[in-house]
């Protein structure tokens, strides 16, 4: 289900110029939003976004994969910043296989993990390449959060001068999302 049937206000369906989405989007609006790979694979669905209470950022999107109707399902925290919002398609965009999703560190819906422990950010972001604590930070394969085509941020002075390979935050943005 995409974010505009979630959209109670009627926020995202005015004119791109006026209102605040989907730059600014309320987090009740993506909880279901659907989740695919660059190789247009279903990866699964956003169950929660985890807030960072102590720097007002959000830190995971908890992804839904596998099981069937809702059964067996295992859940993934998913650094914010290795999601991309796909507006041309109306769904997020996480750059991994569902084979290398596989192997990510998850868990049941009945016993989750310390989220806030530094081994888990460590091992969450060493999977899935990314950084912690920096917002927009770079992924493995290179790509910021919001500058790809179609993506939530498409003015060019979002990203613009990043660099590829995880790690550099050179032209980071300083907004959060």
């Amino acid at each position: 289900m995409s974010y505009l049937d979630r959209d109670t206000y009627g926020i995202y369906r005015s004119d791109e110029d006026t209102g605040p989405g989907p730059r600014l989007m309320g987090a009740d609006t993506l909880i279901g939003e659907d989740v695919y790979n660059r190789q247009d694979e279903d990866l699964g669905d956003i169950k929660e976004i985890m807030l960072d209470m102590r720097n007002g950022q959000v830190a995971y999107a908890v992804l839904s994969f596998g099981g069937w109707l809702g059964m067996g399902d295992k859940l993934f925290a998913v650094p914010w910043q290795a999601l991309q919002l796909d507006t041309d398609n109306k769904r997020f965009l996480l750059d991994v296989s569902k084979e290398h999703l596989k192997n990510a560190p998850g868990f049941d819906k009945d016993d989750w993990p310390d989220m806030a422990s530094i081994e888990f950010n460590t091992e969450l972001h060493s999977f899935y390449g990314t950084r912690q604590n920096v917002p927009g930070g770079v992924t493995a394969s290179g790509s910021v959060m919001g500058t790809g085509t179609g993506s939530l941020q498409s003015d060019p002075g979002y990203g613009s001068s990043v660099g590829g390979g995880a790690g550099n935050t050179t032209g980071s943005r300083s907004d959060s999302y």
